[in-house]
């Protein structure tokens, strides 16, 4: 079965994981369509650390952080899934207060209500106690809380592949399968 996803990238540190997620689920026969949500600080972030999103593959849709009549919206749209990566704690804490004041809160609350997979990919350190308990509260309603935490198993040769290990554990907890490192007890 062919799955819709949607990926929103806020303005947090670490463009580089959205990017990686997009290709990932591009490079899946399992995926139909990639929805993407792009917050203003978003974009400015991604402009920074110089990172762009691909390009040029039909199956990717872009949708206005401000339409909220836009498909991602509704649960009728039939999205399976959603990673919101990188998820700062202010997107973090408005999906927890259930906060549907752009398309991102709302496609993110959409997922919750309907129980379907909403990976949040935050990159914050440290947590202080309100965002504890705010991730604490979305993990509570489903949200699976995937800090942007790099392995180091894989022994990664360079920093692409140390960001590889964080976005093949989104995709994969998506629900898509995606090649990458698996342990094997340390014994390899």
């Amino acid at each position: 079965m062919m799955k819709k996803i949607i990926v929103a990238v806020t303005g947090a540190s670490g463009a580089v994981y959205a990017r990686k997620v997009v290709e990932r689920l591009l490079r899946s026969d399992e995926v139909e369509q990639v929805a993407v949500l792009v917050s203003d600080n978003g974009r400015k972030v991604m402009e920074y650390e110089r990172e762009r999103l691909p390009e040029g593959d039909a199956r990717m849709v872009y949708f206005d952080n401000e339409d909220l009549f836009a498909p991602p919206a509704s649960g009728s749209a039939g999205y399976d899934g959603m990673a919101v990566v990188p998820c700062t704690m202010g997107t973090a804490g408005r999906i927890a207060a259930g906060i549907s004041a752009d398309l991102i809160g709302r496609a993110a609350d959409v997922m919750l209500k309907e129980r379907r997979r909403l990976v949040l990919v935050v990159r914050e350190a440290p947590f202080s106690t309100v965002h504890l308990r705010n991730l604490t509260s979305l993990s509570e309603c489903g949200a699976v809380v995937l800090p942007a935490s790099p392995s180091f198993y894989s022994r990664p040769a360079d920093i692409d592949a140390l960001c590889d290990t964080v976005a093949v554990r989104a995709v994969r907890l998506l629900g898509i399968a995606s090649e990458g490192y698996e342990w094997d007890g340390g014994r390899s």
